[in-house]
């Protein structure tokens, strides 16, 4: 009988998929819980990842003529209150500063003094504040369209946490747009959505379906929300990216005006969209196997590694100026727009407990360099999308010179690879017994991994919504922009209704 392999990862994503998770996040030493409850830190190769993902958004934002601003952690209360819808569907995950020092007790204890005449709330989201200051900046449509980006950080009492995808504080940007007419809002809505499905599957290999929320899942105060949504390996749903038409809603509350060609004072047209650590998560989710993480190239904090193996010290130096030179050479070379990045690891460790570490860490290509390379003018290659112990021995000066189309050719791999999966696991469902099939465990007790993309008829109907969401713990995730003009009977009314994305999610 064969011997059944050993994963890195324990337990494996079959046994215990939530698990599985944590561990590949502590593997990969991405991040771990913080002394505040509910807060993460972000670990060196964790936020070099978010940088990737910042840099490349910022490029494309900047691209479509948005500029970059910061605005206050600190809401005042009242701003929120002008918003109705908005304040009702974040009041429960408000943080709230009452107070503006501390000062010692007769005990010698801490406690709160100086009580503010008005509450700060820590912002959840800024539509609110910046509204405030779009209405001082904007006067005449020769001040439109008004295209703002802040890279933040946001606050939201979340009570159950799970790093990167739930914490309390997180990682974002948040775009704020101003325009003369509805029209123009409708389309930088529609625009940024576009940016976000390009940057996730291009950028990150992971698909996503593009389409409108229904309104149950409507952002607090939006007229309409667009979303990406992705399929992670455990079939649920993650919605990774939001754009919002906000309508003259917010301009009403925040008095945005402006005197249009023809004299008149108009209410502007305003726009909300962001990400967040949330697609580190989906990153995770997306492409790790049992073995740790696994990185796209494009996104990788380090394409290459390079392990020197010195059996013996009389050779040691001999090897490591190989590998130096091999690491200078492969910086050389162009990928992307920038040289190729890569880390030597010169570390006093065995060469295989070094690989297995940057194999947990999801790092796309392992070069081992040892005497009987340099003397045959070869390199070692291990790919992150085979298995540990899939490596081939390539000529040195052709590895360096094919290493970008190897690493595309990795890239290109994951998408097909996660597309695969996903439409693996989307049904078409025609039937209200077919969809409760679709998502029910065979052991209700230790659920397995099942379900996946439930494609559908659905009336929209918000109660009904509702009221599947509290029996069956499954929402709408989407109405794809790809069908949005179908119409479909409803599985559960009979009525005429959108095509749909019925799917649980986190």
């Amino acid at each position: 009988m064969a011997k059944q392999a050993k994963n890195a990862i324990t337990p494996t994503r079959t046994e215990d998929y939530p698990e599985w998770y944590q561990q590949v996040v502590k593997a990969a030493d991405l991040a771990e819980t913080s002394p505040v409850r509910g807060c993460m830190v972000i670990k060196p190769w964790g936020y070099a990842i978010w940088e990737n993902i910042q840099r490349d958004l910022d490029r494309r934002f900047k691209e479509t003529g948005h500029k970059n601003a910061y605005f206050p952690l600190f809401i005042p209360m009242s701003f929120l209150q002008k918003e109705a819808d908005h304040v009702e569907g974040f009041a429960k995950e408000c943080a709230v500063v009452t107070h503006s020092r501390l000062e010692a007790d007769a005990e010698g204890k801490l406690q709160p003094a100086g009580p503010l005449e008005e509450p700060l709330i820590v912002r959840p989201t800024s539509e609110t504040i910046i509204g405030e200051l779009f209405s001082k900046w904007v006067q005449s449509y020769r001040d439109l369209p008004l295209l703002i980006n802040q890279w933040a950080n946001v606050v939201r009492w979340e009570m159950r946490t799970r790093l990167f995808l739930r914490t309390s504080e997180f990682l974002w940007q948040e775009g704020h747009t101003v325009h003369a007419t509805e029209a123009e809002a409708r389309q930088e809505t529609r625009q940024m959505l576009d940016i976000y499905a390009d940057f996730a599957e291009n950028f990150m290999a992971m698909p996503v379906i593009t389409g409108e929320k229904t309104e149950g899942e409507r952002f607090p105060g939006a007229e309409a929300t667009f979303a990406i949504e992705a399929m992670m390996q455990d079939r649920k749903a993650l919605q990774a990216g939001t754009s919002h038409f906000l309508g003259q809603n917010f301009a009403r509350s925040s008095n945005i005006k402006y005197l249009s060609a023809e004299g008149q004072e108009e209410f502007a047209w305003t726009t909300s969209w962001g990400v967040s650590t949330r697609l580190v998560g989906g990153l995770i989710m997306t492409h790790s196997d049992d073995d740790g993480l696994v990185l796209p190239p494009r996104i990788a904090p380090s394409h290459v590694v390079i392990i020197p193996v010195t059996p013996k010290e009389d050779s040691r130096q001999q090897v490591l100026d190989s590998c130096l030179d091999l690491k200078q050479a492969l910086e050389g070379q162009d990928y992307m727009g920038s040289p190729v990045r890569v880390e030597l690891d010169d570390r006093d460790l065995r060469g295989g407990e070094k690989a297995w570490g940057w194999i947990k860490k999801g790092i796309p290509l392992r070069v081992e360099v040892g005497p009987r390379d340099i003397e045959s003018g070869s390199v070692f290659v291990g790919r992150r999308d085979r298995a540990p112990r899939d490596k081939q021995s390539i000529p040195r000066d052709t590895f360096v010179a094919s290493v970008a189309d190897l690493l595309d050719e990795m890239q290109a791999g994951l998408l097909a690879k996660a597309r695969a999966f996903r439409k693996e696991h989307t049904r078409e469902i025609t039937t209200e017994d077919g969809f409760v099939e679709f998502f029910t465990p065979e052991n209700s007790d230790d659920p397995e991994i099942h379900g996946g993309f439930a494609s559908m008829g659905f009336c929209c109907d918000p109660d009904l919504e509702d009221a599947i969401a509290k029996k069956y713990k499954v929402t709408v995730r989407c109405i794809p922009n790809a069908t949005v003009d179908e119409v479909v009977p409803c599985v559960f009314t009979g009525k005429p209704g959108k095509r749909v994305i019925f799917a649980k999610s986190y």
